[in-house]
């Protein structure tokens, strides 16, 4: 006696259910556009049976798979993850499935994973910044492939956005840092080379400079690869300066924390040798010692805006426009007037 069983196909569910296979789809695909408890009736008789849908069938038939990729820099960053999830639960619960990518800063990776993600089906993608070659934003009209940027607003820009302004929130943080009396500036930050948020934070804290009448120059920058040890190893070659800085801005918070790690080894009274700041607000800067000033990015928010913002571009094709969040400056310990008001 032969042991195979026939695979479950979606007549069969709708068969069981005693509903139409377009019902089915519905709550498989829209569970949201399906009454409750038919719903329940549906899914149930799923796992019943014990079926899966056919992507590859439902993809040459509609053209669609329901899948949606996101490409973040790094998978070590807790504000990309936390951002992430909250993007992945609003998928979700419209019946989109997320697919995810990491590219280690480098843009040639990036562009290996947007063309991997595509050939295998995702039918939009959610990035972080709007900086790539214009190659890349080519293939993904070529291809019909929506997008969002995230992490990132910037006004000059044309293409579907959600985020908050990096040039004007870090500049807000160093005009803090100046009005309490700070002139000898540093920064550690990643390379802004093909990173525009970087990149724009650092002309955030030229704008804040020019307006105390500093020049770009007088700021020395050491620039570094994502790691808490980087960023103390960077700490570490600022201090050797003569005279040293008395405020070090950190293009994030994993490498503010690195530098008040390098402060506490060295020795070096934080905030009042040297006042260090951050950008990101992650868990990490409210627990590090000293707790860290940073500005506070609305990562979740932004997450589940911008998969509000790609399922309505699959399902209706339009976008209104971009749209800006508010970051703020959250004032905490490692911030203080430097001992020489004119340092």
């Amino acid at each position: 006696m032969s042991m195979l069983r026939s695979t479950p196909t979606l007549y069969d569910v709708a068969a069981k259910s005693g509903v139409s296979t377009a019902t089915v789809s519905r709550c498989l695909n829209f569970p949201d556009q399906v009454a409750e408890k038919t719903r329940k009736k549906v899914m149930s008789v799923v796992a019943d049976l014990g079926y899966s849908p056919n992507f590859g069938a439902r993809a040459m038939a509609s053209k669609r798979t329901n899948t949606i990729g996101a490409i973040i820099p790094t998978m070590e960053n807790a504000i990309f993850a936390r951002g992430l999830e909250a993007f992945q639960q609003e998928l979700l619960a419209s019946g989109f499935t997320l697919l995810v990518a990491s590219t280690g800063y480098e843009s040639n990776v990036e562009e290996e994973q947007i063309r991997a993600l595509v050939a295998r089906g995702a039918d939009a993608l959610f990035l972080i910044g709007h900086e790539r070659a214009p190659a890349i934003y080519k293939f993904l009209e070529a291809q019909d492939i929506p997008f969002v940027v995230t992490w990132a607003f910037d006004p000059r820009e044309t293409r579907p956005s959600i985020g908050f302004n990096n040039r004007k929130c870090m500049a807000a943080l160093a005009r803090r840092v100046m009005e309490l009396g700070h002139r000898r500036l540093a920064l550690i930050s990643a390379d802004v080379t093909m990173n525009d948020r970087a990149r724009e934070r650092l002309h955030g804290i030229h704008d804040a400079m020019a307006d105390f009448g500093l020049k770009p120059g007088d700021l020395p920058i050491v620039d570094t690869s994502y790691s808490i040890e980087n960023g103390a190893t960077a700490f570490r070659q600022l201090m050797q300066r003569d005279p040293p800085p008395t405020a070090v801005f950190c293009g994030n918070d994993v490498l503010a924390v690195g530098a008040l790690r390098a402060a506490r080894e060295m020795g070096v009274d934080v905030p009042g040798a040297v006042s260090i700041t951050g950008f990101d607000d992650i868990e990490l800067a409210q627990v590090a010692y000293p707790a860290l000033t940073t500005v506070h990015v609305p990562h979740r928010e932004m997450g589940r805006m911008a998969a509000r913002i790609l399922i309505r571009l699959l399902q209706k094709g339009t976008f209104d426009q971009s749209i800006e969040l508010k970051a703020d400056i959250r004032m905490r310990d490692s911030l203080a007037a430097p001992a020489s008001p004119t340092s």
